[in-house]
């Protein structure tokens, strides 16, 4: 007899899991490993233009106050008869400090001034910088506006660069001035930068400017220079080798001297980063897994014992025992399980009840209807005898005379009974079972109406009604017998809120600038806490005692002002008072 191993449900579930986890998450390992090297070069090129355009701007912006500057010189070389003009060009070496030696050459000759003490402690002299100005000239036409830039270097101690620029002179021969500037604002800019190498190459391919100082005046790598000598003013980037290494640079032409701004970084840099999170990555795995294999054992036993107990409630609530409860002992998904079943239990029970309690808010309002119906009859019947009384009263009035002892309170009966008939006339209009039909509707008559039907009844609780209707509002297009239910409604709300306390509600009607109506029914009674202003619209949700409202006036009224295409909400604040507002969109007519 051969004894079969049994493997469990769970058991097998999770060896199915730790499968699929690891093949997943070796995918997902070597996928981002593979997009992170990818987006790291791509960043390590943005990076690249970034700083090479920052560092053209700069450089050109050092070389365009140069321009400047030497201007100035030229101009105070050209006036040989300016007094003082020898402490004046002193005084500029002094606050130019980048300027060694300054030469103009033009119709009336040459003329040539420099800093005899920086001459003097680099160990140069100004006939050795002249000579070698004149055997490297400028070219014999420089654009306008334009400099023209070589290195002059002859001492390590003085790393300098010659600077040109070409003005027309009143003869039409050209006045040319030159400065032999120091290097050593350009080596700054070379230098500023920790982790890319930064260097300036002249017209020729020759650095000018690097962070290290033995590459000045030494010419670039031929290998890639033919392919960076004319960049653009916007920048580029690109990928080559620098005395065999994988580089990724990025260069940017300046407008001034024809200079390229170089800045480069290894391309190992990129790849760095993505073979350490490759690392991380990995032993992160081995470590998931290791750890997923030797708990498996111990959430197994515990997997299916609470589920059990959640089967055997399960039971029980369907048999209508709703106050069950299973102790949420895990804090996992079983254990929310638990908990969610617990809540479901327990909301069923609420509901149970609410139930109950709706079915007799529902035989209340078969009630209140019946009972509507009965007084609008009532209404009716009452009306022939008023208008009885109305006509016998007008008359004695007749019969009576001017001046009669009787005439006042004929007159008072005559008043109140015509109050009288007009109220059950709209109670009547308002009771009459119609069509729901829209056309053009008067809103000033429809807050008339609902006026004249529920002033006698705030009337008589010491609420006061005030109006503030805008003259000349715009018809909009509606049901008048709904839209007044609506405005009754929200009064009479207001004045049941109040319990019988002295207060004011105020109605309100204007037009909108963007077309359509604005009603708003404002009391200064209680308000309505913040925590159920959300709940109030919803059916059969009522504040109310138990008798004194069904929990439909609010969600009725909602309805129908969805129907009209309008919205309605509320501001209320304790102790405040609450307001209703009502936007109705614009008729037809309105919008034609």
């Amino acid at each position: 007899m051969h004894t079969r191993l049994k493997f469990p449900l769970r058991f097998k579930m999770l060896l199915s899991q730790l499968l699929v986890v690891s093949v997943v998450l070796s995918l997902i390992t070597f996928t981002m490993a593979n997009l992170f090297q990818v987006d790291k070069t791509a960043y390590i090129h943005d990076l690249t233009s970034t700083v090479v355009l920052h560092t053209a701007e700069e450089a050109n912006a050092l070389l365009a106050g140069y321009r400047e500057r030497l201007k100035l010189f030229g101009r105070v070389l050209a006036e040989p008869e300016l007094s003082g003009r020898d402490q004046v060009l002193q005084g500029f070496f002094e606050e130019f400090r980048d300027f060694v030696l300054v030469t103009r050459s033009g119709p009336g000759g040459e003329q040539t001034v420099y800093d005899g003490a920086a001459l003097q402690a680099a160990g140069v002299t100004k006939e050795e910088i002249v000579a070698n100005l004149h055997a490297h000239p400028a070219p014999e036409s420089i654009p306008a506006g334009q400099v023209y830039l070589v290195n002059s270097t002859l001492s390590r101690k003085l790393p300098t660069l010659t600077l040109t620029i070409s003005e027309p002179a009143a003869g039409g021969t050209p006045v040319v001035t030159t400065a032999v500037l120091r290097l050593d604002r350009l080596q700054e800019l070379a230098k500023r930068s920790r982790v890319f190498d930064i260097f300036l190459l002249d017209s020729a391919g020759r650095y000018l400017a690097h962070k290290a100082p033995d590459r000045v005046g030494v010419a670039a790598n031929l290998e890639w220079w033919n392919r960076v000598k004319a960049p653009r003013s916007s920048g580029m980037t690109m990928e080559y080798k620098n005395l065999g290494k994988e580089m990724v640079g990025g260069f940017s032409r300046c407008s001034l001297g024809g200079l390229v701004v170089g800045v480069e970084i290894p391309k190992s840099a990129a790849y760095l980063t993505s073979r350490e999170l490759l690392s991380d990555l990995l032993l992160l795995s081995l470590a998931l897994l290791g750890g997923a294999a030797l708990l498996s054992q111990f959430w197994s036993r515990n997997f299916t014992s609470p589920l059990e107990k959640l089967s055997e409630a399960t039971r029980m609530v369907g048999q209508g025992r709703f106050e069950i409860e299973v102790k949420a002992e895990s804090g996992d998904e079983i254990g929310a399980l638990a908990r969610s079943f617990n809540q479901m239990a327990a909301e069923l029970k609420v509901r149970e009840k609410a139930l109950k309690d709706l079915y007799g808010q529902l035989v209340h309002s078969e009630k209140m209807a019946a009972f509507g119906s009965l007084g609008a009859g009532i209404a009716h019947e009452v009306k022939n005898p008023l208008a009885g009384i109305l006509g016998i009263t007008q008359l004695s009035l007749r019969g009576a005379g001017a001046g009669h002892p009787l005439e006042k309170n004929l007159l008072i009966i005559e008043k109140e009974t015509k109050r009288c008939k007009t109220i059950i006339e709209h109670l009547l209009k308002f009771a009459r079972q119609e069509q729901v039909e829209f056309s053009e509707v008067d809103l000033q008559q429809v807050v008339a109406d609902a006026l004249a039907i529920v002033d006698h009844q705030l009337g008589i609780n010491s609420i006061k009604v005030e109006q503030e209707l805008e003259p000349g509002m715009p018809t909009c297009r509606g049901n008048a017998n709904q839209l007044q239910q609506v405005l009754m409604n929200l009064m009479l709300n207001a004045q049941q809120a109040m319990s019988g306390k002295t207060g004011t509600v105020k109605l309100s009607a204007r037009r909108l600038e963007k077309g359509g109506v604005e009603l708003r029914v404002a009391d200064d009674g209680p308000g309505i806490r913040k925590e159920i202003q959300g709940k109030i619209f919803d059916p059969f949700f009522t504040t109310k005692p138990a008798g004194q409202g069904t929990g439909l006036g609010l969600s009725v009224t909602y309805g129908i002002v969805k129907d009209h295409g309008g919205e309605i909400h509320l501001e209320s604040e304790e102790g405040v008072g609450t307001t209703f507002i009502i936007t109705l969109p614009p008729s037809a007519a309105a919008n034609g």
